[in-house]
């Protein structure tokens, strides 16, 4: 063995003790509060079947509801209303021949799911659900009719996200880029891009997705073209795992990671940051960010852990395992999407049977540590 594996390999180190000594005491929550809320209105519905459940995608509507979608034996649709009298998550319905949701995009008239089946990628349209005043009283929600747009071109969908107009949708399937067109309910294919991983809408407005091993292709959205190898990749490992983005949506900022858990920040005019930090475990998963900037999110599979970046001091603090204790103890091991909801809380759905949306509200900083 030589002296660098033994160097690896021994326990003793400093850099061994002290992640052991993380792994050991940091493995539940070290900072905030999370809740672990059901797919159901609680004491009067039932919740979404657990190999139905688990929350693949999410998005928040200009009124602060969570619409998202399932995966497993069947796809549901669902809206989560949290503020005022609520408390609710409405299952609005199932996709018949779905088993995937790849995306949900608010845009402003419609609801536009995507969603996998057998035959392919296809593109659901509902209405928004209406803000209810309380649930204290009678209560009762009507389903939407969820109606079918068609295929978009017979491929899996791999994931999509709302353009900055909010007019349309903008998604790739295993080999093409689309959009559709909210309003007239068209769905048109751009052009060829590599469909891996997610995809996401940079500071000025481009839809950005990973081309290859070293870059990004670019779509300009009013001029409608796809820009291929149009930003090069910082140095690191971008070829073992699909890129997961996280978006401040204040100043647009981009928040990414490469295959082994190095962070670092995308601005569609500067560019990537240096390295920001790393993570405890990899790949890194779904992430938000908190209006004060704060990015969170989990790394790691089988046993995710949540992370903290914060830009103020430039740090990742690890938080350890999502566990809730509030009226039922529940513990959180993987999660397929985050958002941020109205008030600052970030919302992660779990990507797992009886999955649940975990609302996260993290720890109020001291004056002055932003």
């Amino acid at each position: 063995m030589s002296d660098k594996a033994k160097q690896k390999f021994n326990l003793k180190s400093p850099e061994a003790k002290a992640l052991i000594d993380e792994i050991v005491h940091g493995t539940f929550m070290k900072e905030g509060t999370m809740a672990a809320f059901p797919t159901c209105f609680p004491g009067a519905t039932i919740s979404i079947p657990g190999d139905e459940s688990h929350i693949t995608a999410l998005d928040v509507s200009t009124d602060g509801m969570i619409y998202g979608g399932t995966s497993g034996h069947a796809t549901h649709l669902f809206v989560g209303i949290f503020h005022g009298v609520t408390g609710i998550v409405f299952d609005r319905g199932t996709v018949v021949g779905a088993n995937h949701c790849a995306a949900v995009c608010c845009t402003k008239s419609k609801v536009i799911s995507c969603v996998n089946g057998s035959s392919g990628g296809r593109v659901i349209a509902s209405s928004f659900q209406g803000l209810p005043f309380d649930l204290l009283q009678e209560w009762g929600f009507g389903r939407p009719s969820l109606d079918d747009w068609g295929k978009v071109n017979g491929e899996p969908i791999v994931h999509a996200v709302t353009d900055n107009s909010k007019t349309s949708a903008i998604g790739t399937t295993t080999n093409s880029l689309f959009t559709v067109d909210a309003e007239r309910g068209k769905i048109e294919i751009i052009g060829d891009v590599p469909g891996r991983g997610r995809i996401a809408v940079g500071t000025k407005g481009g839809i950005f997705g990973q081309d290859g091993p070293e870059h990004l292709w670019r779509y300009d959205v009013p001029e409608r073209r796809i820009f291929r190898r149009n930003v090069k990749l910082p140095s690191g490992n971008w070829q073992d795992s699909p890129l997961s983005w996280g978006r401040d949506h204040r100043s647009g900022l981009l928040y990414t990671a490469d295959a082994s858990g190095n962070l670092f920040s995308f601005d569609e005019e500067r560019g990537f940051s240096s390295t920001l930090g790393k993570t405890l475990l990899a790949p890194v998963g779904p992430m938000s960010v908190t209006y004060d900037g704060r990015v969170f999110g989990f790394c790691g599979t089988d046993l995710a852990k949540m992370f903290c970046y914060n830009p103020a001091t430039r740090s990742v603090a690890n938080l350890g395992v999502a566990v809730s204790v509030l009226e039922r103890r529940r513990y959180g091991y993987a999660f397929g999407d985050a958002v941020t909801g109205r008030d600052g809380q970030i919302i992660f759905g779990e990507n797992d049977n009886l999955g649940h949306l975990w609302l996260y509200f993290p720890k109020i900083q001291s004056a002055g540590a932003i």
